[in-house]
């Protein structure tokens, strides 16, 4: 959806749906495998064995595995709560951890039903974790949500993953505080430059550093699920049905307003948070190229 420029389809009179449940077991599944690897070092062990490292004796065995860390009573903080945060904080609790998230458009309640504890800052969160993970998509009100500030916000030696939109990140400030150990590791499946390459750019010489490419939502069995989504969306527009009721739509704020259909209604739905989505009196063309992230955040 980020290739969709949401004015213009505005403008012609087209809603923008995308199909915020597809790949959400795929991404949540990458994310704890990333934030595995940085807590246990596997992936630089890896490494060290395909090098030739001899690892054998405890201070052989510490020097290779130098960083490694316990998962139990750490904390997990999770910026953006939407469907990809509910299910890695389900996963991530399993292992031991803490979780704790901001987002600030979800209504009270959920961290109950979750056992999660809900911060209603992003400075606290960034305070209280052990580990970030970004679930949240990207809008140009949180470009580099994590900037050379707020990593400085972060506890000393914390963990970074984005399995999210690679704008999220300021890659030049990451590869900085990799650098002076201010975060002891990162993981990317994202990056601001696609496709990523360790030759070039701010995160070339940056240590402590795995980074996939954007393939944390893939599997067979996900892709096969998102063109079908996509095709059924497809036909309900082109015969005349409103696409998933526009519950998914993420550019109604501009056409509901503006498009030369009237609104019949407007109602409270809860996979938006609390949010209106708006009914509409006539049919209307529709694009639903399938998406990785649930919603927008500040």
């Amino acid at each position: 959806l980020i290739f969709v420029q949401k004015h213009k389809c505005m403008s012609a009179g087209i809603a923008v749906c995308n199909i915020p449940s597809a790949a959400v077991e795929e991404t949540a599944d990458s994310t704890l495998c990333h934030i595995l690897n940085l807590y246990r070092r596997n992936t630089w062990l890896y490494q060290a064995m395909r090098e030739g490292t001899r690892v054998q004796s405890v201070e052989q065995i510490r020097e290779v595995a130098s960083g490694a860390a316990r998962i139990r009573g750490e904390t997990l903080g999770l910026i953006g709560f939407g469907r990809s945060g509910q299910a890695v904080a389900v996963r991530a609790k399993a292992f031991g951890f803490n979780v704790i998230f901001y987002d600030p458009y979800l209504q009270d309640g959920l961290e109950r039903s979750l056992g999660v504890q809900r911060v209603y800052t992003l400075q606290d969160l960034l305070y209280q974790s052990d580990c970030v993970s970004l679930h949240c998509n990207l809008n140009e009100h949180n470009h580099h949500l994590i900037n050379d500030f707020t990593i400085k916000q972060m506890r000393q030696g914390a963990f970074l993953v984005n399995t999210a939109r690679g704008g999220l990140v300021d890659e030049k400030a990451l590869a900085q505080a990799l650098k002076e150990g201010r975060i002891r590791g990162a993981a990317l499946d994202v990056h601001e430059s696609e496709p990523f390459s360790f030759s070039q750019g701010p995160l070339k010489d940056a240590p402590n550093l795995i980074c996939t490419p954007h393939t944390a939502w893939y599997s067979e069995q996900a892709s096969l699920e998102m063109r079908e989504a996509a095709a059924t969306e497809i036909r309900r527009a082109i015969t005349g049905r409103i696409p998933d009721s526009l519950r998914n739509c993420i550019n109604k704020e501009f056409f509901v307003t503006t498009a030369p259909w009237g609104v019949m209604e407007q109602q409270v739905h809860p996979e938006l948070n609390g949010g209106a989505y708006s009914r509409v009196a006539q049919p209307l063309p529709a694009v639903s190229p399938g998406g990785l992230q649930d919603k927008m955040y500040t």
